[in-house]
């Protein structure tokens, strides 16, 4: 009789990680003026209405996830998107400045073709030290960004822990976020696009962080 063979087969032992938060983090709509390239910072700007467009897209988008809270920057081109968000959400709105946008001290308004003509020595300066300088006139350097959202980001996700959390923020901002998430060092957050009205998706658990979506 031949010999026969005994196939076993074993199930593997799955190990499911419990997720901490799902993160939703979105750029503002559109602003206006953006046509020249504004620096604007911390500056208080509207939307234009291809931005209130994009907002209202991104709720209609956001219409079916279950949020436990929703965040934003407290300035007016985040807080829009964020309330028309809201609509759809029966949660708190939470409008925090610790969220704002970097700020660029004298530069603030300014177009880029004007920082280029009136600061060239300035801009050269920016060039040699990208993440620890900072603007004349008490800007913010991106170091400095960086320790403030890391901060206010860690909080919210401690206040909100096992949760899902929508965030309303800015370009800067949110590369900060990703930038951490992914690893990278700071010095290659402009190697991250953020559309206006672009959609980023984060998922934190114990001992690890994936990032599902990226602007879009």
């Amino acid at each position: 009789m031949p010999n026969s063979l005994t196939l076993k087969f074993t199930t593997p032992i799955i190990h499911i990680m419990k997720r901490e938060n799902r993160i939703y983090l979105i750029r503002h709509g559109q602003v206006e003026g953006y046509e020249q390239f504004p620096v604007y910072g911390n500056t208080d700007v509207d939307l234009t209405e291809t931005g209130r467009l994009q907002m209202k897209q991104m709720a209609d988008r956001l219409r079916l996830t279950e949020p436990a809270a929703i965040y934003s920057s407290d300035l007016k081109r985040s807080v829009t998107g964020a309330r028309l968000i809201a609509r759809h959400h029966d949660v708190p709105l939470y409008l925090l400045a610790e969220l704002r946008e970097m700020g660029f001290g004298d530069w603030e308004g300014m177009t880029l073709s004007e920082i280029r003509s009136q600061f060239p020595e300035e801009l050269e300066k920016r060039q040699e030290d990208l993440i620890h300088y900072r603007p004349p006139g008490n800007g913010e350097s991106i170091a400095d960004l960086s320790d403030r959202i890391e901060a206010v980001f860690e909080r919210i996700r401690e206040e909100q822990g096992g949760n899902d959390i929508i965030i309303t923020g800015h370009g800067a901002v949110n590369r900060v976020i990703l930038c951490k998430a992914l690893g990278l060092g700071l010095d290659r957050m402009f190697n991250i696009h953020q559309a206006y009205g672009c959609l980023n998706i984060i998922d934190y658990f114990p001992d690890s962080t994936l990032v599902r979506l990226i602007n879009g």
